[in-house]
């Protein structure tokens, strides 16, 4: 059997180990050295290039069905809970908490609830919206295990490493949002996020007013593949009286888009969080990435205006 390995960044230190082991199975084995985002990145091309019988990739659960024989192997990590006493004391005025974490920690969720139980919390862990799997568990597209229970509780709890996966959650709830990072042993709620990332999102509309010219990208990763979104949003551009095309990649080279000129802004249709947070793509490019619902703000906005001026 031939087997093609993918790893994330963080785990592509365990490719030789996982290969070796293969192969004194009898296995012939290739490793993808491609960067990959998450599950909506698989390595379909390189898989199918090398007639490969199957495809491992590890790290994260099931993303979205396709037609290719794909193994998910999760990546459990048994992350220390000795900062879960600490966070009481950011919790004391908060009676009932949701509880959400990345796939690495879903099967420490029994024990976190347990303990917040045990110390007077009411635990709510809400399923997520669709790409994510498993109650709890929230991705950078889907943070649905968080905003399903965001009426009911009175804070939210996020358990794990970085600030990728709570950042997206805080983004889609209005309450209360403490992150517990196990591995720097901190505890502290990021809510001055929302605001930060709410001016940033108007800064983005009001600075594209007198803006043409609209790049509509477009990506062909088998999770984040959405032309029927770009082909709608062409459209209201084009009926805007304004100008708009659709670029297609991969892999979106933000240096390589910079020299992409004539386009006043560039609208993703990709992963959502490359218009969200990547304020460091805007300076390598040397022009805005919005989203659809900013590009909405922006045609609304230059209508009015239009409209006001007759």
């Amino acid at each position: 059997m031939r087997i093609l390995l993918q790893f994330p960044e963080g785990l592509k230190q365990k490719a030789l180990e996982h290969a070796k082991a293969l192969e004194s199975e009898g296995k012939e084995v290739f490793i993808s050295a491609s960067p990959t985002f998450g599950a909506c990145d698989l390595a379909l091309d390189e898989a199918r290039m090398i007639k490969a019988d199957k495809l491992v990739h590890f790290g994260h659960a099931e993303f979205h069905h396709v037609d290719f024989n794909v193994e998910y192997v999760e990546y459990q990590i048994d992350a220390p809970l000795d900062m879960l006493p600490k966070s009481l004391e950011y919790l004391k005025d908060y009676g009932t908490i949701g509880l959400v974490t990345t796939i690495q920690h879903v099967h420490q969720l029994d024990a976190i609830k347990k303990f917040y139980e045990e110390n007077g919390k009411m635990v709510k862990i809400g399923r997520p919206f669709g790409f994510a799997k498993k109650p709890g568990q929230i991705l950078g597209c889907d943070v649905g295990s968080a905003v399903s229970v965001d009426r009911e509780v009175d804070a939210h709890v996020y358990f794990g490493g970085g600030m990728f996966h709570p950042l997206g959650a805080l983004l889609n709830t209005k309450k209360p949002f403490l992150v517990v990072e196990p591995f720097t042993s901190t505890v502290r709620f990021i809510d001055e996020y929302r605001d930060k990332y709410a001016k940033r999102s108007k800064g983005k509309v009001l600075s594209l007013i007198d803006a043409k010219n609209f790049g509509i990208l477009v990506s062909t990763k088998n999770g984040q593949y959405n032309i029927n979104l770009a082909k709608i949003l062409k459209k209201k551009i084009d009926d805007a009286g304004l100008v708009g095309e659709i670029l297609v990649a991969n892999t979106f080279d933000f240096m390589s888009l910079g020299n992409t000129r004539g386009f006043d802004a560039f609208v993703n249709t990709a992963c959502p969080r490359i218009g969200v947070d990547d304020a460091d793509a805007d300076r390598a490019i040397g022009k805005p990435i919005i989203t659809a619902n900013e590009l909405m703000q922006v045609i609304t906005i230059k209508g009015e205006l239009k409209h006001n001026q007759k």
